[in-house]
């Protein structure tokens, strides 16, 4: 386990720095690493450590989660309103129908095997995307008009909507029965994460009145960021959660009763080496074997899903005061896949159906075209399509 994640490590921080002289995102050198590392090239990774991947992943997210709750400012987000709320939730409604249309056509699946499809590649990736919009609140670029807000928050909750969909669908295909309540659990568990996280930040604010040591306050808000994430599994079984909205919710409250002093900045640098596990271990989980027979018609599905996704991303910031450069920027915002496809991209196929194959075929080739593209999207046009704030970062 030690050599590996000395790999994981190394040649992920080796491969990062290589991009980053060629002016490109050092996630794509990330993601590069662990595809090349991974169990299905070169297999360097112990499979001790793929057995607790999911567990790194996740502990990876909280990290970057906490960061973009103590930077997130909520009268901001305010001020951007509606759109906020539909960005949770219609893009994805949006690249599913572009599925549920074209896969049958495209790759032979039935209707019902083309939801399941769209549920699976149509969440957007927070792992991806929160890092880089809480760096320009950080900045303050776009952050007068609330567009990196916005685009956290319904980054946030685009996963637990999919999510859902896709535990719908799913039972649908094996022969079961879906009820109108397991789609309550939408908006159920967005609104009991956020109470939820909210009392945690408050008794999280109480402690911090007597442990005042940064380092102690990073220890405390990851422990109870863990015990969030835990009870949206362990609760489950009597009321939707969502641990994501929870983790974020805590750390905007201990934000608004003034105890974030120092905490942003120690979660920043523990981000670096979190980054690092988490993406690679995104790409040890690709089989990049499964590319090879998705073949031309698999990416154009992909990019066709897209351009539903871009009409919805663009219904949704209607009667807005964005430019057009702002929102071309909210699409590209959009785009990358990777964690949520990653962790249930498989799932179709260890369960029997028939499409399986097909769906972990096209889930692991858009995670390789839309991370980079995403990833290398935002970096570019941020400062072009964004309005600085006076006194951001540089």
């Amino acid at each position: 386990m030690l050599i590996s994640l000395a790999v994981i490590f190394l040649v992920g921080l080796f491969m990062a720095d290589i991009f980053n002289l060629l002016k490109l995102p050092k996630i794509i050198g990330m993601l590069l690493t662990g595809i090349l590392t991974g169990p299905f090239v070169l297999d360097l990774i112990d499979p001790s450590v793929l057995g607790i991947s999911s567990e790194l992943r996740r502990i990876a997210l909280i990290i970057i989660l906490i960061k973009a709750g103590l930077s997130l400012n909520l009268s901001d987000l305010k001020k951007v309103g509606r759109p906020a709320v539909m960005m949770s939730f219609v893009p994805a409604c949006f690249e599913i129908t572009g599925y549920i249309i074209f896969a049958p056509l495209l790759l032979g699946l039935t209707r019902s095997e083309s939801a399941v499809m769209g549920a699976v590649l149509s969440a957007v990736s927070p792992a991806v995307v929160v890092p880089r919009m809480v760096n320009l609140i950080e900045e303050k670029t776009g952050t007068k008009k609330g567009i990196p807000q916005m685009i956290l928050a319904g980054a946030s909750c685009d996963d637990i909507f999919v999510i859902v969909l896709f535990s719908a669908f799913v039972t649908m295909e094996q022969g079961g029965t879906v009820n109108i309540s397991d789609f309550l659990d939408i908006p159920v568990s967005m609104v009991t994460g956020v109470i939820i996280g909210i009392i945690a930040g408050f008794i999280v604010s109480m402690v911090f009145r007597i442990k005042t040591d940064p380092i102690i306050k990073t220890i405390i808000m990851l422990s109870v960021s863990f015990i969030l994430m835990t009870a949206e599994d362990s609760l489950k079984k009597y009321i939707a959660v969502s641990g994501l909205l929870a983790v974020v919710a805590m750390a905007c409250t201990v934000k608004i009763k003034g105890h974030s002093g120092g905490l942003s900045q120690k979660f920043g640098k523990l981000w670096i080496p979190s980054e690092i596990i988490l993406f690679v271990l995104v790409g040890a989980a690709v089989d990049i074997r499964y590319t090879v027979t998705a073949g031309i018609n698999a990416v154009i599905m992909i990019f066709v899903a897209l351009l539903f996704r871009t009409v919805g991303v663009l219904l949704c910031t209607v009667k807005t005061n964005f430019s057009i450069k702002e929102r071309i920027f909210c699409v590209i915002a959009y785009l990358p896949k990777a964690t949520v496809q990653a962790a249930i991209g498989s799932v179709p196929l260890s369960l029997g159906l028939p499409c399986g194959k097909t769906i972990l075929s096209v889930a692991v080739l858009a995670i390789i075209i839309t991370a980079p593209l995403g990833a290398v999207g935002i970096d570019i046009t941020k400062n072009r399509f964004l309005e600085k704030e006076s006194g951001g970062k540089l």
